[in-house]
């Protein structure tokens, strides 16, 4: 288990930055994914990318072999909770999955009161805002406590280079985003999910503070996961050892996620506006050594890496 630091920091010099394959179809490019539709199918290749504050702000070595290994794995261990688009994973990197109309909402699931965001939790209560996404939040809370039930909180989908805006299950409803069964069939839906999820860290030792969904209507007209699930992108986790000392002392819980190199760029004033600060090799490798850590604790597999060059691995797997 684990990865030595060296292969790592050689690694940063060849990340998967961006994708070109016009053979597999109209290309769209996300933050993190480049996606490829041709008919009823969707190639995604998980870059290595990383976006922080809901900005691309470099790649780190391995970080898509470790994000689509993560969400294979939630994606085959919750089949029967919920299903899902995924239909193979021909390459560490890639996914081949079934098209679907993607709601226009991703779906947030918080159990803690954190956060570092403008728009977090945490944040919003500590400047007094007792009202976030339509919910009620009590007195007397204090930084990183579980809330007394999970909530939904969900926020519209940006277009690349936007930002996510938190909203509630009543605007979404009332502007016609969304109706009101279907919000209510969704919730139902990642409650579950939050649930198997909370249920299955503990049994790693680790707690799931928070998680985004995102959901869409496959071609039979179901209510389907899509893009991704419980991976350190869309989660955020905590060791379970240690919480509740650091609640006691004030401190911040040890934290198995990207939240390293979001403090990282926090502490040089950076927020997500204005020029990235360029981030060392040895950040981006301690930060990748957290994402490879986090595959490994949360599936309880070895992460063997695959070392081959990405694109001409990915042509030769998806017959290019």
């Amino acid at each position: 288990m684990g990865i030595d630091l060296a292969l790592l920091r050689e690694t940063c010099e060849r990340t998967l930055l961006r994708t070109d394959f016009p053979e597999l179809g109209r290309r769209i490019e996300a933050k993190v994914r480049d996606s490829y539709v041709r008919g009823d199918r969707r190639i995604i290749v998980v870059t290595d990318r990383v976006s922080c504050f809901d900005v691309v702000v470099g790649t780190l070595p391995f970080k898509g072999q470790v994000l689509n290994g993560v969400a294979a794995f939630w994606f085959e261990r919750t089949r029967e909770i919920a299903p899902n688009h995924l239909l193979e994973v021909p390459d560490p990197c890639v996914s081949v999955v079934r098209e679907c109309r993607v709601l226009p909402v991703e779906f947030v699931m918080r159990a803690f009161l954190t956060g570092s965001s403008k728009t977090s939790i945490w944040t919003a209560y500590e400047r007094g805002d007792r009202e976030y996404c339509g919910h009620r939040l009590p007195e007397g809370l204090h930084k990183h406590e579980r809330l007394p039930e999970p909530l939904l909180t969900p926020t519209t989908k940006a277009e690349q280079g936007a930002h996510d805006e938190l909203t509630s299950r009543g605007e979404l409803i009332a502007r016609g985003v969304i109706d009101e069964e279907l919000y209510d069939r969704a919730e139902q839906m990642v409650r579950a999910l939050f649930e198997e999820g909370s249920r299955w860290a503990e049994s790693r030792g680790l707690i799931l503070v928070d998680t985004k969904y995102e959901l869409g209507i496959d071609p039979e007209g179901r209510l389907v996961v899509v893009d991704e699930i419980h991976t350190p992108d869309s989660s955020r986790y905590w060791y379970r050892e240690g919480y509740e000392r650091a609640l006691a002392t004030g401190g911040d819980p040890e934290a198995l996620d990207k939240e390293y190199l979001r403090r990282w760029l926090g502490e040089r004033g950076y927020r997500g506006e204005g020029p990235v600060p360029e981030i060392p090799v040895e950040v981006r490798s301690e930060a990748a050594r957290r994402y490879i850590e986090a595959f490994e604790q949360i599936t309880g597999r070895s992460f063997e890496p695959d070392l081959a060059d990405p694109e001409v691995r990915i042509r030769r797997n998806l017959g290019l």
